[in-house]
């Protein structure tokens, strides 16, 4: 389903991101494709984080002076989601229409999704680069980021783009890596940052702040009992990595306004004894009234506690007030 989603990022900006993509054009596919002097580079782009964007800005500069068009070309869905069916489930840090928005964000001209699947999947790296990228797309200069490999079996490295695009006659480049604070930004990097908590490490690398959209769905409303009602949040995308167990301070969007609250991921191990239900739900600040069904996004800024156990339900309200005011704190600063 397309929708229009609201992200705050950590310059404190907030960014509407619309879904009908008015700004980039949209290939589904790559047959039939007329582009002018196309700059092009490749990958799954999860996150679209500081390293993506400068390689989305190597390819701008690019088409500047070649007087072409910008094309990102991506996959859908992610390769280890066909390749790796019987593994652990891999968690995205952005749904398909989340990625596309903030490539658009970008300044991208063309974004071409390519549907991954097993025959792509033993597309030899030559062939992916020589029909693809130059049969079908008309590559004028290609731009590789430092870790990029593509084709069969990941065989596809700069080596293979030297030898393939000097054969063409296109001109190429490979791009270092993009460190901050001594990591290398990766979108690895990011959901390893996010599952063990470091929110704002994991926001520094993507450079906004981490969202989740997601639908208002009935719990089993213990927050009305001890005084701190809360919303549950299914996640509108079923592979949207959530962030590890614990308490956050969040900002909420719903119904294009932007509200303060106080978010629990976990098990409620205090007042839950089912210790296989996960929850994601949401004390939102001063808002009443009944959002079943209603769209939101949250938005991750800090991060206040880990979960905890407490002997009684008056120790844990008293918690969570304290975990308000910790909120208010850090989200007014």
């Amino acid at each position: 389903m397309f929708f229009r989603f609201i992200i705050g990022d950590n310059t404190g900006t907030l960014l509407i991101l619309p879904v009908n993509f008015n700004a980039v054009k949209v290939h589904y596919g790559y047959n039939d494709l007329k582009f002018r002097n196309p700059v092009v580079t490749t990958g799954i782009f999860d996150g679209v984080h500081r390293g993506h964007r400068v390689v989305i800005e190597q390819i701008k500069k690019r088409a500047a002076e070649l007087k072409g068009e910008t094309v990102v070309v991506t996959f859908h869905p992610h390769p280890r989601q066909v390749l790796n069916q019987n593994s652990q489930a891999i968690q995205l840090l952005t749904g398909i229409e989340e990625k596309i928005s903030l490539i658009e964000k970008c300044g991208i001209d063309h974004v071409v999704l390519i549907n991954f699947d097993r025959d792509l999947s033993l597309m030899s790296a030559a062939d992916f680069f020589e029909k693809i990228l130059c049969g079908k797309i008309g590559t004028k200069h290609f731009v590789a980021g430092f870790s990029h490999h593509f084709g069969r079996m990941a065989e596809g490295d700069k080596e293979t783009i030297r030898s393939i695009a000097d054969n063409y006659g296109i001109s190429y480049e490979v791009l270092e890596p993009v460190k901050i604070g001594g990591i290398i930004v990766s979108s690895s990097a990011v959901r390893e940052a996010l599952l063990t908590g470091r929110i704002e490490e994991a926001n520094n690398l993507l450079g906004y702040d981490y969202f989740m959209n997601g639908t208002i769905i009935e719990g089993r409303k213990l927050g009305r009992k001890i005084g701190f009602p809360t919303a549950n949040i299914k996640p509108d995308y079923p592979d949207k990595l959530i962030p590890g167990n614990g308490v956050y301070a969040v900002e909420i969007y719903l119904k294009d306004k932007k509200y303060y609250g106080v978010m629990s991921i976990g098990y409620n191990p205090t007042v839950n004894r089912d210790q296989n239900i996960k929850s994601v739900e949401v004390n939102i600040f001063d808002f009443e009234g009944n959002i079943y069904g209603e769209k939101v996004c949250a938005v991750f800024r800090y991060r206040i506690r880990d979960e905890m156990v407490f002997d009684n339900i008056s120790e844990l309200s008293r918690r969570i007030e304290l975990d308000r005011q910790e909120a208010l704190r850090l989200l007014k600063k």
